[in-house]
């Protein structure tokens, strides 16, 4: 049996950079990935293909999952879902992201210090800070190739880079334009969407920028968020860090279901990975490192099933019982209003009804944090423009702009279900006609928050005593528990997006029924880094307290997510996290 430098449990976002600096750094890399792979000539641009089907993630009846939500009353009952899973192949759930790539800011990661405890939450700095990662946001940055554009803004809500974006923007629809001159008159300043999506433009550039790894452009489907991308335009791990570890010679094994870590006789240091292959057969890797980054959920299942009678009897890494606690989401809020063609310009009916371009590309950062104390004081000067965080200031989040997704099934369904807050089925002519007004008659112009969601000790993965998976492992109970501070910022975020929707001309501006739940596809939190051994289970390199030799790199580390998507700043901490390994072997 061969051993391996490194020994990788997953292939997504805090997977994919570790294998690809190690690789390059000489090591001996093997990353152990429990879903198929996938090429790009394999991804259609199919509604049903990629969001009806469990076609890129498990299947409930072959590995569900045991769901209390946030509404659930947490009563001990739950739901057998498969709600949490967001893919399981070679790139993870990074191939299905939009690619919004923002970096956190400073306050975010002193949540605690800057804006202090609350009762029923469990706020914790890291034990990082934002200039421990800039260097490596700018790294990703660059090797993946993120486009956009940098414009002048206050002080406290610019990025402090030490680079500028490498490449130009995407092509823009022209909602962003509308977004740009309503909101600046509404005192807001508008801010360009860094994307993790390869421009058109990038054909222009000098040789030293153009993305490696034979990926071509984006070509503009509007087939992004929530599909895989068949151009490699998009920065996900399959596209972007996979090809660099296999150049440097790492090795991925798909279809292996890790089911357990094994430590030696001392219990603090892991010795084997074990793995079930795609025939059933059992297989046991050893290694020098391990790194867990399966996505928070699994990562903390895993841990959790790797318990010995005597040896970590509550789980590997788990003596003091924190792994699986503070479970982190991005707090989840959308809305939309219809631009109805009747009401515009022959101008701007023509450019919403012709335009091709998928992306607006805007986002409202203003309400990062707002006064506390005054709600309608805060909505009057517009929240935290050129104020600065800190104690009597609530934190709260962005607003991000984008076109509704190109699911056509989806969108008949719901036409078809009625007015939100009714609910009453449209049949017959009232349907035909609803469809007509959807698809003929408008352009929707969409929102999504992302809010400050607040770990709280009711939050959190479990092994569920009763319900197993096709391999007999006990899976995932998840109990998706929401602060109701985090559901009263989410609903403060959410009227704002209205706000400017009906500011912008949009008739019919309305939001989601339900919001301040959990984003589910942003998932954290279950194996916290810190700088105290009983309150976290990672030192602040996300090496694991108990054991020496074992590190987490996906979002699991998080003492919060801050209030952006989480895959930008899964990238930068894991290539930080290589740099360490590589120190270390």
């Amino acid at each position: 049996m061969s051993t391996y430098d490194v020994c990788i449990i997953g292939s997504g976002a805090g997977a994919g950079p570790v294998a690809a600096r190690l690789a390059e750094a000489g090591k001996k890399v093997l990353i152990l990935e429990k879903g198929p792979w996938f090429n790009e000539d394999q991804f259609l641009r199919d509604e049903i293909e990629h969001v009806r089907r469990p076609n890129f993630y498990p299947s409930v009846r072959d590995e569900p999952q045991v769901e209390e939500t946030w509404n659930s009353g947490l009563a001990g009952a739950g739901k057998t879902s498969g709600t949490f899973w967001n893919g399981s192949l070679v790139g993870g759930s990074s191939v299905f992201m939009s690619g919004f790539f923002l970096r956190m800011k400073p306050d975010d990661f002193t949540m605690r210090s800057t804006y202090g405890e609350v009762a029923g939450a469990n706020r914790a700095d890291w034990p990082i800070g934002y200039d421990d990662l800039e260097p490596y946001y700018a790294q990703v940055e660059r090797e993946i190739g993120v486009s956009g554009r940098t414009i002048e803004l206050p002080p406290t809500l610019a990025d402090r880079r030490s680079t500028p974006i490498p490449l130009p923007p995407t092509r823009e629809h022209p909602f962003a334009g509308m977004v740009d001159q309503v909101t600046s008159k509404l005192g807001l300043h508008p801010i360009p969407l860094p994307r993790a999506v390869l421009p058109e433009a990038m054909k222009t550039l000098a040789p030293e920028h153009h993305a490696q790894d034979g990926r071509d452009p984006c070509d503009y489907n509007g087939f992004c968020g929530s599909y895989a991308c068949n151009t490699g335009a998009k920065g996900s791990s399959l596209a972007a860090w996979v090809p660099k570890a296999l150049r440097a010679g790492a090795e991925i094994r798909a279809r292996a279901m890790v089911y357990s870590l094994d430590t030696d006789a001392t219990g603090r240091s892991l010795r084997a990975a074990n793995y079930i292959d795609r025939h059933g057969k059992r297989h046991t890797v050893k290694a020098r490192a391990f790194v867990v980054a399966c996505q928070a959920h699994e990562s903390a299942r895993l841990l959790l099933n790797s318990a010995r009678q005597g040896l970590h009897k509550h789980g590997l890494a788990n003596s003091n019982g924190q792994v699986g606690r503070n479970l982190l989401f991005a707090t989840y809020g959308a809305g939309w209003g219809d631009f109805e063609y009747r009401r515009l310009s022959a101008a701007w009916r023509n450019a919403l009804q012709h335009s091709k371009e998928p992306f607006v590309n805007r986002v409202i950062q203003d309400y990062y944090w707002y006064d506390r104390t005054s709600r309608t004081a805060a909505r009057t000067r517009h929240a935290g423009a050129g104020l600065p965080p800190g104690k009597g200031m609530e934190p709260g989040g962005l607003i991000n702009f984008l076109l509704m997704s190109p699911n056509p099934i989806s969108s008949a369904e719901t036409q078809a279900i009625g007015e939100i807050g009714r609910e009453i089925p449209l049949w017959g002519q009232p349907l035909k006609d609803r469809l007509d007004y959807w698809f003929n008659q408008q352009r929707p112009l969409k929102f999504e928050i992302f809010g400050a969601w607040l770990p709280s000790p009711r939050a959190r993965i479990m092994l569920d005593s009763q319900v197993k998976d096709r391999w007999g492992l006990p899976v995932s109970r998840i109990r998706a528990f929401n602060h109701p501070r985090s559901v009263k910022n989410a609903t403060f975020l959410v009227e704002q997006g209205k706000r400017m929707l009906r500011a912008m001309g949009a008739t019919n501006a309305r939001s989601v029924k339900r919001y301040g739940g959990p984003s589910t596809n942003l998932i954290g939190g279950t194996a916290r880094m810190g700088l105290d051994k009983n309150t976290s289970v990672l030192n602040p390199d996300c090496q694991a307290w108990d054991v020496e030799n074992l590190y987490v790199t996906d979002a699991s580390c998080f003492p919060s997510g801050g209030r952006v998507p989480f895959t930008f700043t899964i990238y930068a901490n894991a290539l930080r996290v290589a740099e360490v390994i590589k120190k270390r072997l």
